[in-house]
C-alpha cells in the first residue's frame, strides 16, 4: 500500500521531508487513534447510562467546559448537543472564576473536561458547582483524578497512548472526547424523536433548513406578476403576456372565477412556429395549450417542486389553492434564487 501511495504522488523537492516517513506517521495516527475510538466500546456501560439521564431530564441547559485543547473539544461537544436537540453552551473555566460562573444556574447539568482530571482551572469553579446541587458529569482519562472523584458520573476516556510520539500534544485523548460526546448527542438525539425536521430548525442558513422549511409561499410570484391570459386571447396575446412576466409561461384561466384550464409555456410556443398551419395571430391560444398540467400547493416544501419540475422535465408551475385558482407561479430560477437547488 504504502509503495502504491508513494508512486502516485509527486517527488518532494524538500530534502528535510522523507516521503516513507511522511506516509509511515501518517498511517500510525490514524491506526493509534482507530484503536483508542474502538476501546469506547467496553465503557458505554451504567456510567454513560447515567450521564444520559441527567443530560435528558435536565430542566436548564447542559453547560460543558473544558481548558486548552479539552476547551477545543468542549465546545464542539456543546455546538453538537445544541443542533441535536439538546440546549448546551459553552463555558471556559478560567472565565468562570471572574463571573461567568453566573452564567450556571441550579437547573443545569455540567459537563466537564480534562484528560489529566487535575485541570486547576476546572477544579477551582467544582467546589462552587457541587455547593449548588449542580450535577456534574466528568469525562477524563484518570479515574483516579480530583474530577472523577468529585463528579457524580465519570466518563472513562483513557487512551493506550497518544499519537503523539512524543506523548506529549493531546491527539488521541481529544479523539476519544470527542466520540464519547458524540456518542451522547446521538443517543440523546434518539431518545428525544429529534426529526430531520427539528434538526432544520436549528439550521435555518443551511442546505438542510432551506430544503424543509422554504415553502412555496415564500419564493412563488404573485398578484400581477402571474402571467395570466383569458381562453379567448390568440397565441401572439400569450405570447405578450409570457413576455411581460417573464416565467416562460402563461396560465389561461376562466374569466369568472380564475380557476385553471390550462397552460402555454414557451415550448408550446416554439412548436407553434415550426407549424405552417398555424397563424399565431388567430389562433386561439387553447388549441395549444396543455390542459390539467402540473400544479402545486402554496403550502408545499420549494424542494417538492424542484423535484416535480425534474420528475416531468420542466421548468416552472402554477401554484393554485384547493379550488384550482390561480395564486402564484414560479420557475427554476426561482428555486435557485433561494438554493433550493
Amino acid at each position: 500500500m504504502n509503495a502504491q501511495i508513494l508512486a502516485a504522488v509527486r517527488p518532494l523537492n524538500n530534502p528535510l521531508l522523507d516521503a516513507t516517513a511522511l506516509v509511515r506517521s501518517a498511517q500510525a495516527v490514524v491506526t493509534i487513534e482507530a484503536e483508542a475510538i474502538t476501546a469506547l466500546k467496553d465503557r458505554i456501560d451504567a456510567n454513560f447510562l447515567r450521564a444520559c439521564q441527567l443530560m435528558f431530564e435536565c430542566p436548564g441547559r447542559v453547560v460543558v467546559s473544558g481548558m486548552g485543547k479539552s476547551g477545543h473539544i468542549a465546545r464542539k461537544i456543546a455546538a453538537t448537543l445544541a443542533s441535536t436537540g439538546t440546549p448546551s453552551f459553552f463555558v471556559h473555566p478560567a472565565e468562570a472564576s471572574h463571573g461567568d460562573l453566573g452564567m450556571i444556574t441550579q437547573k443545569d447539568v455540567v459537563l466537564a473536561l480534562s484528560n489529566s482530571g487535575e485541570t486547576d482551572e476546572l477544579l477551582a469553579i467544582l467546589p462552587l458547582i457541587k455547593r449548588q446541587g449542580i450535577p456534574l458529569i466528568a469525562m477524563s482519562g484518570n479515574t483516579g483524578s480530583s474530577l472523577a472523584r468529585l463528579a457524580d458520573v465519570h466518563l472513562d476516556t483513557s487512551v493506550p497512548a497518544e499519537a503523539c510520539p512524543l506523548g506529549l500534544a493531546p491527539t488521541s485523548s481529544t479523539t476519544a472526547a470527542l466520540v464519547m460526546g458524540d456518542a451522547l448527542a446521538i443517543a440523546l438525539l434518539e431518545a428525544r424523536g429529534f426529526t430531520d425536521e427539528d434538526f432544520a430548525r436549528s439550521h435555518p442558513a443551511g442546505s438542510l433548513g432551506r430544503q424543509l422549511l422554504l415553502k412555496i409561499a415564500d419564493v412563488m410570484h404573485t398578484g400581477v406578476q402571474v402571467p395570466t391570459v383569458g381562453p379567448e386571447v390568440s397565441l401572439t396575446e400569450a405570447l405578450v403576456e409570457m413576455t411581460r412576466k417573464g416565467l416562460g409561461m402563461t396560465a389561461i384561466v376562466d374569466p369568472a372565477d380564475q380557476s385553471l384550464l390550462g397552460v402555454f409555456t414557451d415550448g408550446d410556443l416554439r412548436r407553434a412556429v415550426d407549424d405552417d398551419d398555424i397563424d399565431l395571430r388567430t389562433t386561439p391560444v387553447t388549441r395549444l395549450m396543455t390542459a390539467n398540467p402540473k400544479t402545486i400547493g402554496a403550502d408545499k416544501l420549494a424542494v417538492e417542486a424542484a423535484q416535480l419540475m425534474e420528475a416531468h422535465k420542466i421548468h416552472a408551475l402554477l401554484v393554485v389553492d384547493p379550488d384550482n385558482r390561480v395564486v402564484g407561479a414560479l420557475n427554476i430560477h426561482d428555486l435557485l434564487r433561494a438554493r433550493v437547488v
